[in-house]
């Protein structure tokens, strides 16, 4: 799948990686300072096993803000701003954040879910683990299983990248000429294999299931070019059709309903409203006198008695 796209109109940093890159950087500025005063941020919002007593689901969205060091946030977030340039300025806002939080989301259930296949068939049937000599409880143990970063996230980009612009060059370290395409799969060969050696402490099936839930979404946008719009317009009209009919307060009655109506019911429903609402300050300035009313009940009663 190749794509291109006009350089008009090409922002250099667009809305949504601009407030993704500050956003990280105050989550890493606030770990360090919670730290001094004893505060640990990585314990509450860092993405934890799912068995343990500090898991909570909010986690899911919060570990892709949070990382472990200086160097771990760079790089996140440099491949956040060189890949995701490109591919809000492609999409668009809307369509980047969703995608961007769909592999987020999408890499901390794989992690969860190799987690859960390491408890089941090595620490499912033991109340304690010997670590290096001390003996800590389960759940003190299941509590240090412990995932931070937006890698994920940044392996669901580079995977888009890699599908958009196959045949673009990426400069390995800076030096060494590959191809999109190569280097996607390079990086997910070297991801998977070294996630089943389990030879460093690194979430590799996270970063594996970023790239995953970016596949799907990337096939089924591919196969419904406006279905998330279309949805989202579905949703945008149930919720404004229960916000007209759940107001009763005597507020910005220009908005309720100066609109036109769509249909019979809608106005039907608009004029019952309108006498119920005059009914009901009538009452009011019968027994508290006019000087009682608000200025907006003022304004609405003038303008219904014309």
């Amino acid at each position: 799948m190749s794509q291109q796209f006009s350089p008009t109109g090409f922002k250099v940093l667009p809305t949504v990686v601009k407030h993704l890159l500050i956003i990280n950087c105050l989550f890493f500025l606030a770990t360090f300072t919670f730290e001094r005063f004893h505060i640990d941020l990585t314990e509450y919002l860092g993405l934890h096993f799912f068995k343990a007593s500090h898991f909570h689901p909010y986690q899911l969205i919060t570990y892709m803000f949070m990382h472990a060091n200086f160097g771990h946030l760079f790089f996140n977030m440099f491949a956040l701003w060189m890949f995701g340039n490109t591919l809000e300025n492609l999409w668009g806002s809307k369509r980047f954040l969703l995608f961007y939080m769909v592999c987020g989301i999408g890499a901390g259930l794989c992690q969860e879910l190799v987690q859960y296949i390491q408890y089941a068939t090595s620490l499912a049937n033991y109340a304690t683990v010997n670590m290096g000599g001390n003996i800590v409880t389960m759940d003190t143990y299941l509590n240090m299983m412990n995932t931070v970063g937006a890698s994920g996230a940044i392996y669901g980009l580079l995977l888009a990248f890699g599908m958009m612009f196959p045949n673009s060059m990426i400069y390995f370290y800076f030096l060494i000429p590959i191809k999109a395409k190569w280097f996607v799969i390079g990086y997910a060969v070297i991801e998977l294999i070294t996630g089943l050696t389990g030879v460093d402490n690194v979430a590799h099936f996270a970063h594996l299931g970023g790239m995953l839930f970016g596949l799907i979404l990337i096939l089924y946008w591919k196969k419904n070019p406006a279905g998330p719009n279309k949805n989202f317009r579905k949703l945008k009209d149930v919720f404004q059709s229960w916000k007209k009919r759940s107001r009763t307060k005597y507020t910005r009655y220009e908005e309720v309903y100066d609109k036109v109506p769509r249909s019979d019911e809608d106005y039907n429903y608009q004029k019952a409203q309108k006498e119920k609402d005059i009914d009901a300050i009538l009452d009011k300035v019968a027994k508290n006198g006019y000087s009682s009313l608000t200025d907006e009940e003022k304004e609405f009663l003038f303008k219904n008695s014309k």
